[in-house]
């Protein structure tokens, strides 16, 4: 797995690296707007920050993970790839982004995601619900919104690992002021900037702490427009 003092893409064997090469290549060619960086960089920007995740015991251990917002597959299929036996569920609502994630998949033999064209609150709403052991987002919004919608599809006890920038101390505390009305608390900030994309790299473990809120999920684009806190 990853080691904190080292490459997070040590957590790849040389299959898991090949796959990802796959997606990769994919990627460069793609003619639809995925992803702004599809050069050399990729392995770094995409690959390395996906895997920094595996530094979370409770991201490693997970058997069922849902990516919200997976736009252009990360960090779902790196998870995906470097954890076998859990089953990542990618959800994005962007049509060409599916069907990028769709071929990615099907060209890497990815056999252990799926794709779910759709809206978390939608999914959250039905049969997503309370259904995993960890959610993760990579540059999707602020975190008081992405602990919303990571609430109604955790299980109690799951949590949410979100990827984010330079520590911002006002969405902390918007985020510390919702947590008690969305069941999800803070617990951890790791910085991962020397061995991520950006130097600037934090990863935020934030957990269910209780029963699902009765109000969530709120209607799609609600979390996003008028977040809490």
């Amino acid at each position: 797995m990853s080691d904190p003092s080292g490459d997070p893409l040590g957590a790849l064997d040389p299959a898991g690296r090949a796959a990802l090469g796959k997606v990769l290549q994919l990627l460069a060619t793609e003619r639809a707007s995925v992803s702004s960086v599809v050069d050399e960089r990729a392995w770094r920007v995409h690959v390395a920050d996906s895997l920094t995740g595996l530094e979370l015991p409770e991201l490693r251990a997970a058997s069922r993970i849902a990516d919200v917002g997976a736009g252009a597959g990360f960090p779902g299929l790196a998870l995906a790839v470097a954890l076998p036996d859990a089953q990542v569920d990618l959800i994005e609502s962007v049509g060409r982004k599916c069907e990028f994630m769709r071929r990615a998949i099907e060209a890497a033999g990815i056999a252990n995601a799926t794709v779910l064209g759709l809206r978390s609150e939608d999914w959250a709403a039905g049969d997503g619900r309370e259904t995993y052991e960890a959610v993760t987002a990579r540059a999707v919004g602020r975190l008081s919104t992405l602990a919303e919608l990571a609430s109604p599809l955790l299980k109690q006890g799951g949590v949410l690992v979100a990827w984010k920038g330079r520590r911002d101390a006002d969405e902390e505390a918007q985020l510390d002021r919702a947590a008690e009305s969305l069941a999800m608390a803070p617990e951890a900030i790791l910085d991962v900037g020397d061995r991520a994309g950006s130097k600037h790299r934090h990863l935020h473990l934030i957990r269910k702490s209780g029963p699902t809120p009765t109000d969530l999920p709120r209607r799609p684009g609600v979390a996003k427009n008028r977040p809490r806190g």
